[in-house]
C-alpha cells in the first residue's frame, strides 16, 4: 500500500487515533499536514516523530468547527505540499450527559466540531481534488453512530450525521475519481477511554467478540488501505474496526 508522494490533511491529529493516522500514512510515504487545537507541544513531537519517515509534515492551529480555519489550512496543504490527495476528518470532541441535562451549549458544540468540520473540510477539499480527477476522503464516525448510547444524544447525532454526509458526497463525487469512506472505531484505547472507570470498560469489553480493545494503530492501518489503490473501488462506505461489536 504505497502512498509515496500523496499528500494528506488529517484534522485533530496530535493525540490518540489522529496521531496514529498520521504516523501510518508517513511510513507509507505520503506527506502530511495536520492540524490541532491546543496541543502545540505535541504537534511539534509528533512532526519530529513523522520526519524519521523521509516525508513533509507540517502542523497548523486550528479550530475544527470554523470554515475560515479549514480554508487556511486547505490553501496552506496546496503551498506546502504542492496539493491535497486525501483528507481524514478525525476532529472530535464528546461533552456526555442524559439529554434532560444536557445544555444547549454542550450539543452545539459537539455538533459543530464533529459534524460541521466534516462539511468544512470537505467543502474546501474538494475542489483541488476534483480538478486533479483524484481524490481520497475518510471521515472518522463511531459505532454508537450505527446503534447509539445512553448519555451521548450531541455525539451519536453528530457521527450519525457523518455517516448520512459521506454517503451523499460520495454519490456526488465519483465521476471525479473521488471516493469518500467512513471508519467507525469502537472501543479503542486512548486517553478518553482510559478515563472511564474499570466497570464500564468490562461492560464494553463484553460487547467485543474478539474481547480486547483495539488500538488506535488499528483504525490507522484501515485508513491507509482506503487512501490505497486497493480501495480504489470502494465508496460510500462505513467500516467498523470494532473487534465485532457492532454484529
Amino acid at each position: 500500500m504505497d502512498l509515496k508522494g500523496k499528500r494528506a490533511i488529517v484534522t485533530g491529529g496530535t493525540r490518540g487515533i489522529g496521531r496514529a493516522i498520521v504516523l501510518e500514512l508517513a511510513k507509507h510515504g505520503c506527506n502530511v499536514l495536520f492540524t490541532y487545537r491546543k496541543s502545540s507541544n505535541e504537534s511539534k513531537d509528533l512532526e519530529r516523530e513523522v520526519k524519521n519517515y523521509g516525508v513533509n509534515v507540517f502542523s497548523m492551529q486550528a479550530d475544527a468547527a470554523s470554515y475560515k480555519d479549514a480554508e487556511k489550512v486547505a490553501k496552506a496543504a496546496i503551498e506546502k505540499l504542492g496539493g491535497i490527495d486525501i483528507l481524514v476528518n478525525n476532529a472530535g470532541m464528546t461533552k456526555d450527559n442524559l439529554l434532560l441535562r444536557m445544555s444547549e451549549s454542550d450539543f452545539d458544540d459537539v455538533i459543530d466540531t464533529n459534524l460541521k468540520s466534516v462539511y468544512n473540510y470537505t467543502k474546501v477539499c474538494i475542489q483541488p481534488m476534483m480538478r486533479q480527477s483524484f481524490g481520497r476522503i475518510i471521515n472518522i464516525t463511531s459505532v454508537v453512530g450505527l446503534f447509539g448510547n445512553p448519555g451521548q444524544a450531541n455525539y451519536c447525532a453528530s457521527k450519525a450525521g457523518v455517516i448520512g454526509f459521506t454517503k451523499s458526497v460520495a454519490k456526488e463525487l465519483a465521476s471525479r475519481n473521488i471516493t469518500a469512506n467512513c471508519i467507525a472505531p469502537g472501543y479503542i484505547v486512548t486517553d478518553m477511554t482510559e478515563a472511564l472507570p474499570d466497570k464500564v470498560k468490562e461492560d464494553i469489553l463484553n460487547k467485543v467478540p474478539l474481547k480486547r480493545p483495539g488500538k488506535p494503530s488499528d483504525v490507522a492501518k484501515a485508513v491507509v488501505f482506503l487512501c490505497s489503490e486497493y480501495a480504489d473501488y470502494i465508496t460510500g462506505q462505513t467500516i467498523a474496526v470494532d473487534g465485532g461489536m457492532s454484529m
